[in-house]
């Protein structure tokens, strides 16, 4: 695709696909960076629901609470996952009763699924209830569920196939990976408030966080509709690699990759976005692959351990995409 589009430092918009924990911290350097425009929504960050699925009578959405919780300042730094602060009186006196307690959901934790999946059961949207949560704990950005509709990641094993909270949590990701699937993702539709971003001539860019390209991408990929219409922006699309020197920094994506017989390299994370990416943005730890690869490379420091690295990495992906698109827009004066 061309890139093209307004400059963002005149209001563009900016769409982010995440999930996991690499890709919240981006989208919190993203929000930091884009501040609050006009409509205090410059950013729209596209979250990943193959990781969904139902616990104790309670509709789980690991990816999405994982991304409120970041950008609210509510996670827990030192686990990586859930809520700061947090107590664990429920699971300890389920376990005592004899409940199901492989997945552990924190007191404060807890008070979220109840509350969304009251409001599921009531019949209000995903994205409604989303939304409102966002608002309610500061959040600037619009958080969009890739879909309201049921996804649910399948990973499939020489054993069988495994819902994927089962391969991550239950089995700590231990058996091999020989496939993924995405079961209902034929049948899903997009969210409309992503397609209409996607659509946004005002559009600056679209950033892939360096989330698992397998586990947190595909399944938004899947959506009948999303991988059309990223092909067809005139916004540049930027890929984050979530490897450093051939290691994925958080998470299963080099053991899976290594099972599916890819190389853990920034060549492979090029190569699984052929056809959607205009630019790849790699850790300055793989600067020698710049060379090989055969899109736009920008190299700079992309492990985020403090705010100030996201905010660095962050304002690089924006200038990235900023000079493709500045580029782009140059040929296309030029070919009239």
């Amino acid at each position: 695709m061309t890139p093209g589009g307004e400059g963002m430092m005149q209001g563009g918009r900016v769409v982010a696909l995440c999930g996991g924990v690499g890709g919240a911290k981006l989208a919190l350097g993203l929000e930091t960076a884009l501040g609050s425009g006009p409509d205090s929504e410059r950013l729209a960050i596209a979250v990943n629901t193959g990781d969904d699925f139902e616990y104790l009578g309670l509709r789980i959405s690991p990816d999405l609470d994982t991304v409120l919780y970041t950008l609210a300042g509510l996670n827990d730094l030192t686990r990586g996952w859930g809520r700061a602060d947090e107590t664990w009186n429920f699971m300890a006196a389920l376990k005592e009763l004899g409940g199901e307690s492989w997945f552990s959901l924190g007191d404060r934790d807890l008070a979220l699924h109840v509350e969304r999946t009251r409001r599921l059961q009531a019949g209000e949207t995903l994205t409604s209830i989303v939304g409102d949560m966002a608002r309610r704990t500061g959040i600037r950005a619009a958080l969009l569920p890739m879909s309201d509709d049921p996804v649910r990641t399948i990973v499939q094993t020489p054993d069988g196939a495994l819902p994927f909270q089962h391969y991550f949590v239950k089995h700590a990701c231990q058996p091999v990976v020989t496939g993924i699937s995405f079961a209902g993702a034929d049948d899903a539709a997009p969210n409309p408030a992503l397609m209409q971003a996607l659509a946004d001539p005002q559009l600056s860019a679209v950033i892939v966080c360096p989330s698992n390209p397998f586990l947190s991408i595909d399944p938004i990929l899947a959506v009948p509709g999303i991988r059309v219409a990223l092909q067809r922006t005139a916004a540049p699309v930027i890929v984050v690699s979530p490897i450093v020197g051939g290691q994925a920094v958080k998470g299963p994506t080099a053991k899976i990759m290594q099972e599916l017989g890819l190389e853990v390299t920034s060549q492979t994370i090029a190569a699984h976005y052929a056809g959607l990416a205009d630019g790849l943005v790699i850790d300055e730890a793989d600067a020698a692959d710049a060379a090989t690869l055969a899109l736009p490379t920008h190299v700079t420091r992309t492990l985020m351990r403090s705010h100030a690295d996201k905010r660095q990495l962050a304002d690089a992906v924006l200038d990235f995409a900023n000079t493709l698109r500045e580029a782009g827009q140059a040929r296309a004066r030029s070919a009239a």
